[in-house]
């Protein structure tokens, strides 16, 4: 896992997620007023851009067709659906806001996409 430098703390505004590509990842950063969230940035439902939804406590609403997603487990709260989102460790380190990205394998990335290994 490594910490990658995102944005200045103030470039969030309060309760507004922000998109960020990390190399093959698109994350959802969200500042939450006394802290940080981030999670993959696309709904399992349809792919809508979860930086777009509305945040309401420590969930956002998907803005395409109204997912409720947990920032805190990535976990589908509305509809109840056993699938989730990829979440993020955050910190805030001299004023930016880093993400930890875990580490992954080439033939990791392959399986994600199913592509035979």
């Amino acid at each position: 896992m490594s910490w990658i430098r995102i944005a200045k703390v103030e470039s969030i505004p309060v309760r507004e997620g922000r998109a960020v590509k990390i190399d093959q990842d698109e994350i959802a950063v969200f500042n939450l007023g006394n802290r940080f969230a981030a999670i993959e940035n696309r709904c399992p439902h349809s792919g809508g851009p979860l930086c777009d939804g509305i945040v309401s406590g420590t969930t956002v609403i998907c803005p395409l067709h109204g997912w409720k997603i947990c920032l805190d487990t990535g976990d589908i709260l509305k509809p109840q659906v056993p699938v989730r989102v990829e979440v993020y460790p955050v910190r805030v380190f001299a004023g930016v806001l880093e993400v930890n990205i875990p580490e992954r394998h080439p033939m990791e990335d392959r399986r994600d996409r199913g592509v035979a290994a």
